[in-house]
């Protein structure tokens, strides 16, 4: 099932956005194969399960070896899309660049996933996650006023801004390939994907209603009511009640009068703030999830990774899958007549690529 069932894509294994890429693309339905050097594996080798290696076979290739690069090629005759992760330039150098390939298979949607893009000053250039968001102007936005920005986890520049963003070109060039009967080239970089998620930002400043000095707007930690308090038992409960309405729902429920905390005036924020931090400090966690359940006041506790998976609403949606006895997200979004799932038929995606189980498994 998934709405691209009978799409078939090559992964040029790697780490970061091009796995994830690879995951969106199988749990929509595609049929993906991964080609992988030998012993090769992701970002932390063989510990731990991996959920975003899921739903797609595995082969082994020496890119350095005529025939398997032949094999690669003859794979790519097949495919409606191929992935890759590399530096610019390493591809045509392996004789596989979008040039080749686009010359066997014109209908070939080539997806180029890098840092900084595929030409300019810094296409060669080594980076993380971290480097793209700092030049695309995102890193610096998050963080607490007076201190120095805090890194998002890899949120922003591998998967929000990368992988998300390659896929999203992917399936976009494939549709169109549908008319044209032409594949073509996807250049994501993640400095410009980044970049792209802070456009509305931009935005607000254009407008005179965002500050560059980070900790000091409504949606950077600088409100009171768009901010993370301490309770009793030294949890966490976050709080986004933007809306008039909603902040007077939170002020009914906190038992704070109206009148003395006006939500727009912003030099008063900090001491609202405090009052807010010394009123969540009164009960715990669970006392307050109780106050807050079933209203709108944009109050709701913080959980980890290990909780989040037990709390009812997630439960009650199946948000989670069990893979080898590990919660793990579920594929998203819904659909109502083409589902997504996680691939488990096998058979059925060693034909499509002309494998038997013993070569996958090389």
């Amino acid at each position: 099932m998934g709405p691209l069932q009978g799409v078939k894509i090559i992964e040029m294994a790697g780490i970061g956005p091009g796995p994830f890429a690879a995951m969106l693309l199988s749990d929509m339905g595609a049929n993906v194969l991964r080609l992988h050097r030998e012993g090769q594996g992701g970002l932390f080798g063989d510990a731990g399960v991996d959920p975003v290696g899921r739903g797609r076979i595995s082969l082994a290739v020496d890119l350095k070896d005529p025939a398997d690069r032949e094999k690669v090629l003859e794979f790519a005759d097949r495919a409606d899309a191929l992935i890759e992760g590399y530096r610019p330039g390493v591809m045509e150098r392996l004789g596989l660049g979008p040039d080749v390939m686009l010359a066997r298979n014109e209908r070939l949607v080539y997806g180029r996933m890098t840092g900084f893009g595929q030409d300019g000053p810094l296409a060669q250039t080594a980076g993380h996650d971290i480097n793209y968001i700092s030049l695309s102007g995102a890193l610096d936005g998050i963080g607490r006023r007076g201190e120095r920005p805090v890194v998002p986890l890899n949120l922003v520049g591998d998967y929000g801004g990368g992988g998300m963003l390659l896929a999203l070109g992917v399936v976009s060039a494939l549709f169109e390939a549908r008319g044209s009967g032409q594949g073509q080239v996807v250049d994501a970089a993640m400095v410009e994907g980044s970049s792209l998620l802070m456009s509305v930002f931009h935005g607000l400043r254009s407008g005179g209603v965002w500050k560059d000095e980070r900790g000091t707007n409504v949606l950077d930690s600088g409100a009171h009511f768009y901010e993370v308090y301490e309770t009793a038992d030294g949890a966490y409960f976050a709080v986004g009640a933007i809306e008039p309405q909603f902040y007077a729902e939170l002020l009914r429920i906190l038992e704070l009068d109206p009148a003395d905390h006006p939500q727009w005036d912003q030099a008063r924020w900090p001491e609202f703030k405090l009052v807010f931090a010394d009123t969540f400090r009164r009960k715990n966690r669970a006392e307050w999830s109780q106050l807050f359940e079933g209203t709108d006041a944009c109050a709701t506790p913080v959980l980890s990774l290990a909780e989040a998976p037990a709390h009812p609403h997630n439960i009650a949606r199946n948000a989670f899958l069990d893979l080898e006895g590990i919660p793990i997200p579920a594929p998203a979004p819904r659909f109502s007549r083409t589902p997504a799932e996680v691939h488990s038929g096998e058979a059925d995606a060693l034909e499509a690529w002309g494998l038997d189980g013993r070569l996958a498994q090389s």
